[in-house]
């Protein structure tokens, strides 16, 4: 029983369409998060983050920065990876929807203005790599194929 659940969340559509939206959406995510745990890229590392996040409601700053962070960043790795995509890309999708609306969806939508349409597009990548999985060149079709031969 626990192999099928993990084969079917390995499993994916074996197209090429995973490899370009993993990889642009792993290094968009892991440079995010890279700001918001270590002050990377002109960030401002987690007591700067967790400061601003406290100061918008979402509190403790310093443990959401933590959490946003983290899912951003090893996230962003796993999906460049493609290791534990589906659940990777459903954490992935949360991180997105929060962050719509709890900053960005009372500045409309487009970016100009910090509203949400750079996290809407990071969404819909997300909900497509839940719905297709990470496709033919990923870690997870690897071991999806390793775990097939010794069932």
């Amino acid at each position: 029983m626990t192999t099928s659940i993990i084969q079917n969340t390995l499993t994916s559509n074996k197209s090429l369409s995973g490899l370009p939206l993993r990889l642009i959406a792993g290094i968009i995510f892991t440079a995010h998060g890279s700001q918001k745990l270590f002050a990377w890229f002109g960030g401002y590392g987690l007591d700067g983050t967790g400061q601003w996040m406290e100061s918008i409601g979402l509190a403790p700053g310093f443990y959401m920065a933590m959490l946003a962070g983290g899912a951003e960043f090893f996230g962003g790795l796993l999906l460049i990876l493609g290791l534990l995509t589906r659940p990777t890309s459903i954490v992935l999708a949360i991180t997105m929807v929060i962050a719509i609306f709890s900053v960005h969806i009372s500045n409309g939508l487009f970016m100009s203005s910090n509203g949400y349409e750079f996290a809407l597009s990071l969404l819909a990548i997300t909900l497509a790599l839940i719905i297709q999985g990470a496709g033919e060149f990923s870690l997870d079709n690897v071991i999806s194929k390793k775990l097939n031969k010794t069932a």
